[in-house]
């Protein structure tokens, strides 16, 4: 054994989990390893073959398992320490992504009369097919004048907790039946680790509608269903665990996949983007963290509550203890810029791109970054999939205006990656216009290795970009919280301060351009309204006739 002491973060993503080992001392990243999920993203059909509709993302929990057993082993070996130097385990995971279970934590897609049934799988966050739910709970609760409503910005969306819960009841009586715990991934896995259910602070109030100590009530829920009325009760209310605290010790059985030792602590789980503040050390009020990836997280702290249109939430100690944690997000970001590669680029690109040993993303973004600020001549919406914030409606799409028979895959590249900036910005004046001071993007995730892109999200929103050096940002995160649990450090802020890390302003603002993408985001937000606040109904008609067009 060494006197030096290690603690793992196990981040679990959209398509794989991560493990990285990490010093106590002072944050160093000793070893990392990756598992790419067996199933991916279920979209078009079940493992059995049963097709799904559109809008639909699930997952399969032995995926998650899977993680465990393979990434972290490889990772403490890659790290070359001794495993009994282990003193404790953190994780994070997406959010809102939801697992219906028994009563002792089994997934009703593994039992053999449920694994037919898609409602039986996990609900990933981006799964959208709850939206309907998501209105009506919406439009009772404004009705109601439920007090909860504003945390919220006004609007609950349709990958929280409530709304997958209430489409698994109406469209499948049978699985929401069987189903006895309701339960967010972040605290599934922690239950996987401990065999202790501890349900953690963070999901309970950004996706579980939980505050001031208490869900929505009954009344409330029999009005949406009466079915409904005692699913807090016996489905979803568990005990609360605090970020940082232990959520119990890790045990024999999990111990056995990780190759970890057994009784070590296991924290309280947590979502990936609100570790990720302290893996930036970025927890004081005005500093805004976007994890980009996939989709964009926004998370950043104040010392009062405000209430922001179309936030995801504000939870009292949601991110760091003492102070409001805030939330907003864009539900596409990264996917778009995938989506448009693999649909929408000749294949000439590619061979061209192989050639000078570029990715496709790299080889567009080199012809992109020749361009000056307007050059191609187009703009869009950033809605390919729904908008999270701020008008908190998936059934809106994409949008791009502007082309012509001499527009080029790189053009359409710059302007998809503009419109994800844009809608940075608009949530970044959002919080302002609310009293919400923005004064410093902190940028973390995969995207922060486009110099390119992180260029334009400095001019657009006129802020200086910081961003974090580590790959596994949320990971380390994660490792930050079981640093606390362990008792290494007496709260997660003294914790962040020594382990964590971001290079200050590492792009800032270039004026001319700025001026330019100041004109473009007017007409931005034209379209934003147009199509997201106005009687213009065009992208939730469409919808409509799609799904109307599947079902016959």
């Amino acid at each position: 054994m060494s006197d030096e002491k290690y603690v793992v973060g196990v981040d679990y993503g959209t398509l794989s989990g991560r493990a990285l080992v990490v010093r106590v001392s002072d944050g160093a990243e000793l070893g990392s390893a990756v598992h790419e999920y067996p199933h991916a993203v279920v979209t078009e059909a079940l493992p059995g073959g049963q097709p799904l509709p559109p809008e639909w993302a699930l997952q399969v929990p032995q995926d998650y398992r899977e993680v465990l057993q393979v990434a972290v082993p490889q990772a403490v070996h890659e790290a070359g320490i001794d495993p009994a130097d282990v003193t404790g385990v953190g994780t994070d995971f997406t959010a809102c992504t939801m697992i219906p279970t028994l009563a002792d934590g089994t997934p009703l897609s593994e039992l053999d009369q449920l694994t037919a049934r898609p409602h039986a799988y996990v609900k990933l966050w981006r799964h959208h097919a709850a939206q309907p739910q998501a209105d009506r709970i919406n439009q009772l609760a404004a009705k109601r004048n439920e007090p909860w409503l504003a945390r919220y910005g006004g609007q609950i969306s349709s990958e929280w907790e409530f709304a997958k819960a209430l489409q698994l009841l109406e469209e499948d009586p049978t699985s929401y039946a069987a189903m006895q715990r309701w339960v967010e991934a972040a605290d599934w896995i922690v239950w996987q680790l401990t065999g202790r259910y501890v349900r953690n602070a963070c999901t309970a109030g950004y996706k579980g509608i939980y505050q001031d100590g208490q869900y929505p009530g009954p009344d409330f829920l029999a009005e949406l269903n009466p079915a409904f009325a005692d699913f807090v009760a016996t489905k979803l209310d568990q005990p609360i665990g605090q970020l940082g605290d232990t959520a119990g010790t890790l045990t024999d059985r999990a111990a056995a996949w990780t190759g970890l030792p057994p009784g070590i602590p296991v924290a309280v789980g947590n979502v990936d983007a609100h570790v990720t503040a302290a893996a930036a050390n970025a927890l004081d009020p005005g500093q805004m963290v976007a994890i980009m990836g996939t989709s964009t997280c926004h998370i950043m702290n104040g010392r009062e509550l405000r209430v922001v249109p179309g936030m995801c939430g504000v939870v009292k100690n949601g991110i760091v203890k003492g102070l409001w944690g805030y939330e907003a997000g864009q539900s596409g970001v990264g996917d778009i810029f995938a989506h448009f590669v693999r649909t929408h680029v000749p294949a000439s690109y590619t061979t061209r791109a192989r050639a000078e040993g570029l990715s496709i993303h790299e080889y567009l973004t080199r012809l992109a970054s020749t361009q000056r600020v307007g050059e191609h001549g187009l703009l869009a919406l950033d809605w390919h999939s729904g908008n999270r914030s701020v008008l908190v409606d998936h059934e809106l799409s994409g949008l791009l205006v502007g082309e012509t028979l001499a527009t080029r895959p790189e053009d359409i590249y710059r302007a998809l990656i503009e419109a994800t900036a844009f809608g940075t910005r608009t949530i970044i004046e959002t919080f302002r216009d609310a009293g919400v001071p923005v004064t410093e993007l902190v940028v973390a995730g995969g995207l922060v290795k486009n110099p390119m892109l992180m260029q334009i999200y400095s001019d657009v929103t006129r802020l200086p970009l910081s961003i974090v050096p580590s790959e596994q940002a949320p990971a380390l995160g994660a490792a930050i919280h079981a640093a606390v649990a362990a008792g290494a450090y007496p709260d997660v802020r003294t914790a962040a301060a020594r382990m964590g890390r971001a290079e200050r302003a590492a792009y800032t603002p270039h004026e001319a351009d700025a001026a330019v993408y100041d004109e473009l985001f007017a007409e931005y937000t034209t379209l934003h309204d147009h199509f997201g606040r106005g009687d213009n109904k065009l992208m939730r008609k469409l919808r409509a006739i799609q799904r109307s067009a599947v079902a016959r």
